[in-house]
C-alpha cells in the first residue's frame, strides 16, 4: 500500500494533481478541500490511498491524516465508492461532515451532488458510532477497532472477499471482543467465511 506521496508537483487542478516522484508521474485523485491547500511550489506531500480494482489501480491523495481517514470511514459505508466520498470531502470539511453525522442533519448530506436521502441515512447510521470527537487542530480521532476493521476489510477484500459479508462477520467478531488486532480479525474472519 501507498501510504504517502513527496515529489514535484507537476500538474494541480480541482479533480486531481501529477506529482514526479523517482521519475515516475503519478495521477492522484483529490478532493477540493485538498486542492485548495496545495502551495503552486515545487515540493508537496500528500497521505494516499490506493484503491486496486480488476480493471484500474487508483489513488487517491489528502493533506492531512484526518481527511484521509475520514475518507476510509465514508467508502467503509454501504453504497459509497471512493468517488462519492471525494465529492462528499469536495463539498464539506471535517468539522461539517462530523456535524451533519451527529445531529442527523441529513438535508447537509443530500446537498452534496450524488447523495439522496437514503444514501445520506446510511452514512448518518454507519459512521454515528465511528467519528469520534474533533480536536482543535480539527482532527477526527478513531478508535483502534475502527481502524483495525478497516485494515482487515481492506485484506480480506484483497483476498477476494465481498466486503459487506466481510464487515458483518468482522462486527459479529468485534462485538465479542473489540480489541482483537487486524492479524486476529482476518484469521478469525477467514474461519467464518
Amino acid at each position: 500500500m501507498i501510504a504517502h506521496i513527496r515529489g514535484k508537483l507537476v500538474e494541480k487542478n480541482p479533480a486531481y494533481c501529477i506529482i514526479e516522484c523517482g521519475g515516475v508521474g503519478y495521477h492522484v485523485n483529490i478532493s477540493l478541500q485538498t486542492f485548495a491547500r496545495i502551495p503552486d511550489n515545487e515540493q508537496v506531500f500528500l497521505y494516499t490511498h490506493l484503491i486496486v480494482r480488476e480493471d484500474a489501480q487508483i489513488l487517491y491523495g489528502f493533506w492531512d491524516k484526518p481527511e484521509r481517514e475520514t475518507f476510509l470511514l465514508l467508502i467503509s459505508v454501504s453504497g459509497i465508492g471512493p468517488n462519492t466520498a471525494r465529492m462528499i470531502l469536495s463539498s464539506l470539511t471535517a468539522d461539517e461532515l462530523k456535524s451533519a453525522i451527529a445531529t442527523d442533519n441529513v438535508a447537509v448530506l443530500k446537498s452534496v451532488k450524488g447523495i439522496g436521502a437514503k444514501s445520506a441515512q446510511r452514512v448518518i447510521v454507519d459512521l454515528r458510532d465511528k467519528i469520534g470527537e474533533i480536536s482543535a487542530e480539527s482532527e477526527i480521532s478513531v478508535s483502534s477497532s475502527n481502524t483495525n476493521k478497516n485494515e482487515a476489510l481492506l485484506a480480506l477484500e484483497v483476498l477476494g472477499f465481498n466486503r459487506q459479508k466481510a464487515g458483518k462477520v468482522i462486527d459479529k467478531l468485534q462485538s465479542v471482543n473489540r480489541e482483537m488486532t487486524v492479524e486476529v480479525l482476518v484469521k478469525e474472519a477467514l474461519k467464518n467465511l
